[in-house]
């Protein structure tokens, strides 16, 4: 069993920044794939970011390629997302997803179904 519990959310001023986090539980954190997705109201939920169990490879949405950084520390069982340059349109309920399964190709990162573990979420809005 894998709990996760988002961080850092709130609100924040157009070209800002903010950093979320999530904390892990569980002894298997470095075998996980993570990921960030983020859900608006009426949307369906969709793929911001992963990286690989190591840290080594990131994978990012074409929307926030060179404005979110992902980024994980194996030893604090925990993953960050660094968003700069924030717009309205960031504007969601951001998500921590783990996945225990293994991933047999990049595919597999950007899938909503890859991942067994959710966080609650956490707000992000980008409002002058």
């Amino acid at each position: 069993q894998v709990e996760l519990v988002e961080s850092g959310g709130g609100l924040v001023q157009p070209g800002g920044s903010l950093t979320l986090s999530c904390a892990a539980s569980g002894r298997q954190f470095s075998n996980y794939a993570m990921a960030w997705f983020r859900q608006t109201s009426g949307k369906e939920r969709e793929f911001v970011a992963a990286i690989n169990w190591s840290g080594s490879t990131p994978y990012y949405a074409d929307s926030v390629k060179g404005q979110f950084t992902i980024s994980r520390d194996n030893a604090k069982n925990t993953l960050d997302l660094q968003m700069n340059s924030l717009k309205p349109e960031d504007t969601a309920v951001y998500y921590c997803a783990a996945s225990t399964r293994a991933f047999y190709d990049k595919t597999y990162y950007y899938a909503r179904t890859s991942y067994n573990y959710w966080g609650q979420g956490t707000q992000v809005t980008v409002s002058s």
